[in-house]
């Protein structure tokens, strides 16, 4: 168990459900690559984390998240968390899932990081043994 990923994976957490953007961006490192989807353009620097945050939290409200336990490298540089996200997005009921792999700096910022998950109408709860 990681302390320092822990605080930060809970510290991106109360980003998330404050949507609070300048909160996110100070997680991540100046040279930044953040990327929400596989096949697009990455966001660039804590500023490029920043614009993100600020665009896709602005139809988001009542948003709750959780995380599973990371699993964390030896050296605590890479990690990956599973979460459980749900909200109303545009006024509807959605519940998001995915996982969440990170590379950290020396300084315990992000330097990297890639999100793989997944869109589903409606609040749904995770499974028996979901994070574990």
């Amino acid at each position: 168990m990681s302390t320092r990923v822990d605080d930060w994976v809970a510290s991106y957490g109360r980003a998330w459900e404050e949507r609070d953007a300048d909160a996110a961006a100070a997680l991540f490192s100046g040279d930044a690559v953040y990327r929400d989807h596989p096949l697009g353009p990455p966001h660039l620097g804590s500023e490029g984390v920043h614009k993100y945050w600020s665009d896709v939290t602005a139809t988001q409200s009542a948003v709750s998240v959780r995380f599973g336990s990371p699993v964390v490298s030896a050296d605590e540089q890479r990690a990956a968390v599973e979460f459980w996200v749900t909200m109303e997005n545009g006024g509807s009921d959605v519940t998001l899932t995915g996982i969440l792999m990170l590379r950290f700096a020396v300084d315990g910022r992000c330097s990297e990081l890639r999100e793989a998950w997944h869109f589903e109408p409606g609040r749904h709860d995770p499974p028996a043994g979901w994070g574990l």
